[in-house]
């Protein structure tokens, strides 16, 4: 994958806390009343610090994250950390199509959105019910060129050699476009 332009990195590993492990009390690799993380990707809850968190913040992050995937920018920049959890808490988010140079369905635009509800209550209920939202939508497929063109506009100097030799095989079919998680 190293000459492909699209591929997935997860990271951040190291901020997950166990919430039901009664066992892993006063292990957890972050502690109470610090706050850490990106703020360019932080849901306001825990910016605030003022309720519990759960996997919601991770929708609010996921949402962040397809916001950048479509625009180029994150959802709010500011001159410090604080600037930008500041919008994150009190901003809403600009309409992801208002920011990008290619055409963004209203239903993908209201995906981004409810990951990025402020209320954790106001955002998918779980992955799974966000994966399904995303396998309706009526969106075309990305192929090569679009990643090519999309890397070019946004970040050239990322555009890795040799992209072109490692064309990315891509299927049109309805199966091939559904991301459904293995049982």
């Amino acid at each position: 994958m190293g000459v492909a332009v699209d591929y997935t990195k997860v990271l951040d590993f190291g901020l997950v806390k166990s919430s039901n492990d009664e066992d892993s009390a006063g292990r957890d690799l972050t502690s109470p009343d610090v706050t850490t993380g990106t703020p360019a990707y932080m849901a306001p809850e825990i910016a605030v610090g003022d309720r519990p968190v759960d996997h919601r913040a991770d929708l609010y992050a996921l949402g962040c994250v397809a916001f950048w995937m479509l625009t180029g920018p994150d959802v709010f920049e500011g001159a410090t950390p604080i600037a930008v959890l500041t919008q994150h808490v009190r901003d809403d988010p600009p309409l992801p199509s208002s920011l990008s140079e290619t055409t963004i369905p209203a239903e993908l635009d209201q995906v981004v959105l409810d990951c990025l509800a402020k209320e954790p209550a106001e955002r998918p209920a779980s992955a799974l019910d966000l994966l399904a939202r995303l396998n309706a939508l009526p969106v075309e497929p990305w192929g090569t060129e679009m990643a090519r063109d999309w890397w070019q506009l946004h970040l050239p100097e990322r555009m890795t050699l040799g992209w072109e030799c490692a064309p990315v095989e891509q299927s049109t079919s309805e199966e091939a476009r559904s991301i459904r998680p293995e049982t």
